[in-house]
């Protein structure tokens, strides 16, 4: 793409030079109407009990097109609210400060707005469209202009108080129509790379499923298994307890303990620290050594052991330990240690996988204070399809040189899925900076 004929100095250090034919606009000058919201008073039922009117929080943002938001008030809320106004359909909105800041969405609907929010509608000058790639595109800039260190704001005032360079708004229409067209072509390529990435993951749960309940030969006798969630296994292998496999297999301390000073503190593991098969180890808190000693004196972790979720989402989740310090685990995770002489135990942490597990699993959990959890004896009853120990071994280096060359491609998917991303926002950014000329382009579509 080509840029424009000539240029002018913007005088604004991070924009640098624009065509020299755009004029600049504070946005405040630029729109007739710029507005925020509130929340009512949380908690109180006649704002929000059976309401119908639409309430749009940072939350719902997209970046895109919005059709609809999570929340709703009673008309009761605008008539004691007065900073609760209803914006129309077609408004801007930018989150101003919290985890979205710095988000848009163009709204398709009509909606009062939560005090995070603000809203620009009603200009003869911008055109809503190219304001909204205009944010996304200078995103980085906007938030630098912040204010406070704990939870950066863009406030209503900063906001208003932008200049942006642009073209007449004919032009700003053609130019968000040539981005409408390129993002939407880039959109869809990266939803085939995540769909790519969607149908590994299939095929390496459908892999996991058949080697670990099935084993490797397609050809091999089978027999009929009388257990729900399992329909057959080889003639060879064994259906066995898991508590006959697991001389340790116990659940984390339940009471939440006292947590102290990574200096004085020995690591304290829960469910957030295992994930797809692996020991995430960037976040855990500590608790007092003597607590720890206590806690371990019977049942220490150690290399070679398994860490099983057994509360929330990731019910089921498994991993191997493999750290080089000592820790204690909470009640969140089963802690298990597996016979050797029989069992491999990454076989073991495969059949935490399998959709037979998961079977087990929904039947193994007793739900207390609306949180399912995987209760430690029934999973000790387990019956888990046991081939020799050999085979075991054999089954968990196919595995692993599968997942191995799985991960190489979701890799190089996942990098090609970033690389699309970079250059959407560099695009927008470019575009609307006038850095390049889209002119020409936009006729030619």
């Amino acid at each position: 793409m080509k840029q424009y004929e000539t240029y002018k100095n913007s005088g604004v250090e991070w924009l640098g030079n624009v065509p020299d034919y755009w004029e600049s606009w504070k946005i405040s000058h630029a729109f007739k109407k710029i507005g925020s919201g509130t929340t009512p008073q949380s908690g109180n039922p006649i704002y929000y009990e059976n309401g119908t009117i639409n309430w749009l929080n940072t939350g719902d943002l997209n970046d895109g097109v919005l059709y609809s938001c999570a929340k709703k008030v009673t008309p009761k809320a605008i008539e004691d609210n007065s900073s609760l106004k209803l914006f129309p359909k077609g408004s801007l909105v930018i989150a101003m400060y919290g985890a979205t800041i710095g988000k848009t969405a163009l709204l398709q609907f009509e909606t009062t707005t939560n005090q995070a929010c603000c809203v620009f509608n009603e200009s003869d000058i911008i055109d809503i469209e190219y304001l909204q790639y205009w944010f996304k595109g200078n995103k980085e800039h906007i938030i630098n202009l912040a204010i406070g260190g704990g939870q950066p704001n863009i406030s209503q005032d900063i906001l208003k108080g932008i200049r942006l360079y642009c073209p007449i708004k004919e032009e700003q229409t053609q130019i968000a129509n040539y981005l409408n067209h390129k993002t939407k072509q880039l959109d869809t390529l990266i939803a085939k790379k995540e769909q790519l990435i969607s149908l590994l993951q299939e095929e390496r749960t459908a892999m996991i499923n058949q080697a670990v309940t099935k084993g490797l030969d397609p050809n091999v006798p089978m027999k009929d298994v009388k257990e729900d969630g399992l329909d057959k296994i080889p003639n060879h292998w064994r259906l066995l307890k898991f508590k006959w496999l697991a001389p340790i297999l116990t659940c984390g301390v339940a009471s939440t303990p006292e947590y102290v000073d990574e200096s004085i503190g020995v690591p304290f593991l829960s469910a957030q620290n295992v994930k797809n098969n692996k020991m995430r180890l960037d976040k855990y808190k500590y608790i007092p050594v003597e607590l720890h000693e206590k806690l371990t004196k019977l049942r220490k972790p150690l290399n070679g052991d398994l860490l099983v979720t057994r509360v929330g989402a990731g019910i089921g989740d498994a991993c191997i330990v493999d750290c080089d310090f000592d820790f204690s685990v909470y009640v969140s995770l089963t802690h298990i240690r597996v016979d050797e002489s029989i069992v491999n135990n990454k076989f073991i942490m495969y059949f935490f996988s399998t959709d037979y597990c998961k079977f087990l699993n929904n039947y193994g959990t007793v739900t207390g204070g609306g949180v399912g959890n995987l209760n430690v004896n029934n999973v000790e009853r387990y019956k888990i399809p046991i081939p020799s120990l050999e085979e075991q071994n054999s089954i968990v280096k196919f595995i692993e040189h599968q997942n191995e060359k799985s991960d190489l491609l979701q890799a190089k998917f996942e990098q090609e899925i970033e690389l699309l991303k970079e250059y959407k926002t560099a695009l927008i950014s470019e575009v609307v900076t006038g850095k390049v000329d889209v002119r020409e382009e936009v006729l030619a579509q």
